[in-house]
């Protein structure tokens, strides 16, 4: 069965490695505006780098020890962070919403909408695993809209 431990724990390594220097950022007593944007730069982009891809199938323990990392971020800058899986549902939805506008798109055709022209037709998914997929999460989102 495929996994998404070990790219969530290649993740963690570098994000934790990032920690360091945003403790000693704080320890120099910069502004908490500073240390925000250090944190969005340099943590939250490893953790959101391909987010759409690979979030929606990770497992529970994997998005805690993910969700571990932003937690200890707000400790330190003493601002609180969006979670993870908001930033993913955001994420998606942009995603999603340029495919739907980008006829040239190769899943564009994956996205098609209902007779009533509101409601996009959801993918039928014989597995979890599809289920999870950032196409199915995309048409639950814009279909919420």
């Amino acid at each position: 069965m495929f996994s998404w431990t070990l790219n969530t724990t290649h993740i963690t390594k570098k994000a934790q490695q990032r920690l360091y220097f945003l403790r000693r950022l704080r320890k120099a007593h910069l502004p908490t505006s500073i240390l925000t944007t250090f944190y969005r730069g340099t943590i939250e982009s490893i953790l959101s780098g391909a987010i759409t891809v690979w979030f929606g199938n990770c497992n529970a323990a994997d998005r805690k020890a993910l969700q571990w990392i932003v937690r200890t971020a707000e400790k330190i800058t003493g601002v609180s962070l969006p979670p993870l899986a908001d930033i993913h549902s955001t994420r998606c939805l942009r995603k999603a919403k340029n495919i739907v506008k980008d006829s040239t798109h190769p899943s564009h055709g994956l996205f098609t909408l209902l007779p009533s022209g509101r409601r996009f037709r959801s993918i039928n998914a014989r597995t979890s695993r599809m289920g999870k997929s950032f196409f199915l999460q995309a048409v639950r989102q814009l279909n919420s809209l």
